[in-house]
C-alpha cells in the first residue's frame, strides 16, 4: 500500500509541475504576442520617419537648384555629391531613376548591387548578390541587401519580377561606365 501511495504522490507532483510549466509557456507566448505587436508598431513608426526624412531631403534638393546643401540627420559637412549640383549632408540618397542618369550617382554599395543584377542572365535573389558584392552570406547582410534591393525597386533602378527575384528595370541601357562591380568576385549567378 505504501508503494501505491508513493506512486500516487509522485504522479500528483508531476502533474502539478506540468501545469506550472504549461502556465509559464502560456504566459511567455502571450508576452511574445504583445512584444510582436509593439515591434510592428515601432517598425511602422521608424519606417514613416525614414520615408519622411528622405522625402523632405528630396524636396529640398529639387527646390534648391544646383549647389544646394540638403540638411539631413546629423552631419554638418557635405558627405558627397549624389546628383550634379546637389550636396547631401549626413545621409545616403538613392535618387529616382530617369533617362540619362547613370549608376555613378548611386552610393557605392547600391551601384555594386545594380551592376551585379545587370550582369546576371536571369533574375537574382539577395542571397546570390551578397557574396558578389564582397559581404559574408549571413542573414543580417542578406536582409540588409534585400532592403537595398527594395529601395532600388521603389526608385526605378530595378524590378522585382517575382517575390525576392530582382532584375534590371532598364536592360540594354548604358546606365554606367563600369560593366562589373569592383567588388565582384566573379561567381556566376
Amino acid at each position: 500500500m505504501e508503494e501505491a501511495t508513493l506512486m500516487g504522490s509522485l504522479i500528483e507532483e508531476l502533474e502539478a509541475r506540468e501545469a506550472a510549466a504549461r502556465a509559464r509557456v502560456e504566459a511567455l507566448e502571450a508576452e511574445i504576442v504583445e512584444l510582436t505587436a509593439r515591434l510592428e508598431g515601432e517598425r511602422e513608426a521608424w519606417s514613416r520617419l525614414r520615408i519622411t526624412r528622405e522625402t523632405v531631403a528630396e524636396v529640398i534638393a529639387d527646390l534648391g537648384g544646383p549647389g544646394t546643401v540638403v540638411p539631413v540627420a546629423g552631419g554638418s559637412e557635405p558627405e558627397g555629391v549624389v546628383e550634379p549640383g546637389v550636396r547631401v549632408v549626413g545621409a545616403i540618397m538613392v535618387p529616382h531613376w530617369r533617362e540619362g542618369l547613370s549608376v555613378d550617382v548611386l552610393p557605392d554599395v547600391y551601384r555594386d548591387i545594380v551592376e551585379v543584377v545587370m550582369d546576371a542572365a536571369k533574375p537574382v535573389q539577395a542571397k546570390q548578390i551578397v557574396p558578389r558584392i564582397g559581404l559574408p552570406a549571413v542573414t543580417a547582410k542578406i536582409e540588409g541587401t534585400r532592403g537595398k534591393l527594395k529601395r532600388l525597386v521603389e526608385r526605378g533602378w530595378l524590378v522585382e519580377d517575382a517575390p525576392g527575384q530582382f532584375s534590371a528595370a532598364h536592360p540594354g541601357r548604358d546606365v554606367g561606365n563600369q560593366v562589373n562591380s569592383p567588388n565582384d568576385k566573379g561567381s556566376s549567378l
